[in-house]
């Protein structure tokens, strides 16, 4: 006969055995964590860890009436499994054992096997015969606290700007024609002049305040209304305007930018080509000096040397060109030169053609089109000649000699841009969340008792692991796009080499977590998400685009990578014997790291939730892929093949490091802002999400840990379930995450976030 009562210090442990058996869990390593937990038990007899130990054999699993004698236990309990809690199994046992006074002899330790073993809701809530008290939210966090941290010194002026955008003129709508669709962007763009924001980062002389980091709030903050507004924002004040601030001097200051400011003077950022895409060295339009008229010839030599993709070009009056500038038959490299496109009744100059790029995938408010030049001319002084100028006696000079460093001062000027990019399409994601996570909190589906109402989406354990580990990555990538930018708009720092690497890689992995998480939520809310009145179609269409604007994600992260490859390679050869020595002693740690079993398969939740761990993970993927593509490559130049075809050879390899790198960043950068958050309650809310960022990263990447035999298959599991873990110990705040983006109610219009 098997007795159906324990005492209080087995009764504790039923409902971990009752899971462990009910759902098979148990390995070997899972085994030893629990037995290590009875042993540390204190309060058991010799007989209890007697008892609970052969429940722990599983030649001779417990028979099945001992574990219907659990399961009875459990049933006749009265007790309430209570989701919410940080640990519901661990609070279900307290509960269990406290019905008859004996808290004294309870396992706070038992909160090691429900994390270890990874037990999630979907492990018991087809066992438990009571009722599991589910809430919708928890208001244990303040979304304006949160919204507060992201928005630090700015948040009266954000707070004024959001609020701006409850203007009727920004209202959403579905508009299928896009002569219609152009024109009320145009209008949004015109009002947005006038209330003073379009000028935001130029100086207060031109009617800004000199804020770029403001500018780039503001800018993704309109992605919420629309993306073609963001994107058509973007190109009036960002590039045109910014081109002429960042490569013309006062002359050209004086001249334009409080026109361009209130947008009575609509410009483009002509710089990409048909025939030439990121290869912006290549572009073949020429602006060709005569020294005679003292004028620059602009012409489009041939028939795909056109540009291509051309924000504002059917609305523009003048363009930003960049093109090859030849002074005296010799080429200087590519320089940008301003060029009238329409003259006072807006008809097209003479030599400037122009045709629209037509109907897109998305952002179909933004007039895209081709611009060929034919032989125009313009001043000598239209030249933005910051970088690189022509003399009145026809000579061509620049502060800067060396040709290669001028061409990636120039452009590194314009790196803000691809910043913005990168904010506009973290914005898309946040929406969607938003709206994906709103929806999920009311949608119900299915139950295993057509008696009682179905549950809750949200409450799924794969809703919540395809939702939660994306608000993570969120909140890291707006912080360490803040902070970038917060350098790049720093006036000392005259070298941008270093942002330019960070930014080119930071551009390509947050554009791309952006388009697969809008294609998740848009999954995640089913037929309802496909439809257009609930936004996430739209933002599909919209953010797919930022994967290779501002520069093609693929090649953006082989310019990071060769970024890295150069400061490695100059590191080494200036630190002469002492960087060897640093070498080998990384490598020989590094080694004895992968070889350590014990280190290999270390699961505990400290080490794993340790930031430690994190930096150590990324760092030594960083490390080690730089190390072994520099390798690579010298190896193939040793043997002849040409340094440029060496690098091809590592391509793949090349796009993992910049990769890499740009995790280890973002994660180093989020941590650092961490420390600086004064409430120690939502500084531990935002490293725990940190905490699930970085697990998140090293699962997703974990076949590359386990070929290295820096991971063990014991604690790459360990791992994946710490990712389900966090993701459900975030569900009672999962609205409040989200709610925490600050995007405006006025502009959450999708119907099924109501």
């Amino acid at each position: 006969m098997i007795k159906t009562t324990y005492p209080p210090s087995i009764l504790q442990y039923i409902p971990f055995f009752f899971v462990i058996w009910s759902d098979d869990l148990l390995t070997l390593s899972e085994i030893a964590v629990v037995k290590k937990i009875i042993d540390d038990d204190q309060n058991l007899s010799k007989k209890d860890r007697e008892t609970l130990n052969s429940w722990l054999n599983t030649a001779q699993p417990p028979l099945d009436t001992e574990i219907k004698s659990w399961q009875r236990a459990i049933s006749n309990s009265g007790i309430k499994l209570v989701e919410g809690d940080n640990h519901p199994l661990t609070s279900f046992s307290k509960k269990l054992i406290s019905q008859n006074g004996s808290e004294h002899v309870f396992n706070e330790d038992l909160s090691a096997i429900e994390t270890n073993l990874g037990i999630q809701p979907n492990h018991y809530h087809h066992l438990f015969e009571v009722e599991v008290v589910l809430e919708k939210t928890s208001n244990f966090y303040d979304p304006k606290e949160i919204d507060q941290i992201f928005k630090g010194t700015n948040h009266r002026e954000i707070d004024e700007f959001r609020e701006a955008l409850s203007n009727s003129i920004f209202s959403w709508e579905i508009i299928k024609n896009k002569e219609n669709f152009r024109e009320k962007v145009l209008t949004q763009v015109q009002y947005l002049a006038k209330a003073g924001y379009g000028a935001m980062a130029y100086p207060e002389a031109y009617g800004g305040t000199g804020n770029m980091p403001l500018y780039a709030t503001i800018f993704e903050n309109l992605m919420y209304v629309d993306g073609s507004l963001t994107v058509k924002f973007g190109v009036q004040f960002g590039l045109f305007g910014g081109s002429i601030q960042k490569l013309g001097t006062k002359k050209h200051h004086d001249r334009y930018l409080t026109a361009i400011g209130e947008a009575k003077l609509l410009g483009c950022f002509a710089m990409t080509e048909t025939g030439h895409g990121s290869n912006v060295r290549g572009i073949k339009t020429t602006a060709t000096y005569n020294k005679e008229e003292d004028n620059i010839t602009i012409h489009t030599p041939g028939k795909n040397d056109n540009k291509e993709y051309i924000g504002n070009a059917l609305h523009g009056t003048m363009a930003s060109v960049f093109a090859q500038l030849i002074v005296d038959g010799k080429n200087h490299g590519v320089h940008a030169i301003l060029v009238p496109l329409r003259d006072s009744e807006n008809r097209l100059m003479p030599g400037v053609r122009i045709e629209d790029n037509g109907y897109k995938l998305g952002l179909n408010g933004v007039d895209n089109g081709k611009i060929w030049f034919d032989q125009v001319k313009v001043p000598r002084a239209n030249l933005l000649n910051k970088y690189g100028d022509i003399k009145s006696d026809g000579s061509y000079y620049s502060d800067i000699k060396n040709p290669n460093k001028r061409f990636f001062t120039m452009l590194g000027t314009l790196v803000g841009g691809r910043i913005c990019v990168a904010k506009g399409a973290l914005s898309g994601a946040k929406m969607s969340l938003a709206i994906a996570v709103k929806y999920a909190l009311q949608r119900r589906q299915f139950n295993d008792n057509l008696k009682i109402q179905e549950d809750l989406i949200m409450d799924y354990p794969s809703h919540q692991l395809r939702l939660t580990p994306a608000i993570a990555k969120s909140y890291v990538y707006q912080i360490t796009l803040d902070s970038l930018m917060k350098i790049y708009s720093d006036d000392s720092i005259t070298d941008k080499r270093k942002i330019e690497t960070q930014v080119a890689g930071l551009k390509a992995i947050i554009t791309w977590f952006a388009n697969e998480t809008i294609q998740e939520c848009r999954e995640a809310c089913g037929g309802k998400g496909y439809l257009l009145e609930n936004r996430i179609a739209d933002l599909k269409g919209d953010v797919d685009i930022f994967t290779t604007f501002e520069g093609d994600n693929t090649v953006l992260l082989q310019l990071a990578a060769k970024g890295i490859m150069s400061d490695f390679n100059t590191e080494f050869n200036s630190a002469g014997f002492s960087a060897v020595f640093k070498l080998l002693g990384t490598q020989i740690s590094d080694k004895l790291v992968t070889i350590n079993p014990i280190y290999a398969n270390k699961v505990d939740k400290e080490h794993l939730y340790n930031p430690k761990f994190h930096q150590h993970a990324f760092d030594y993927r960083t490390r080690r892929l730089t190390y072994s593509a520099a390798m690579r490559i010298r190896d193939y130049i040793k043997k002849g093949v040409p340094t440029y075809q060496a690098f091809l050879k590592v391509q793949t390899h090349l796009i993992a490091l910049g990769k890499a790198y740009s995790c280890e960043l973002a994660y180093n950068t989020y941590l650092q802002f961490t420390e600086t958050i004064e409430d120690k309650k939502n500084q531990q809310l935002f490293q725990k999400l940190g905490c699930l960022f970085a697990l998140s990263e090293i699962r997703e990447d974990a076949s590359w840990y386990l070929e290295q035999g820096y991971l063990g298959g014991t604690k790459s599991k360990a791992i994946r379930q710490r990712v389900e873990r966090l993701s459900t110990e975030f569900r009672p705040h999962i609205e409040v995450l989200v709610d925490g983006f600050g995007i405006p109610d006025h502009c959450l219009t999708a119907p099924i976030s109501r």
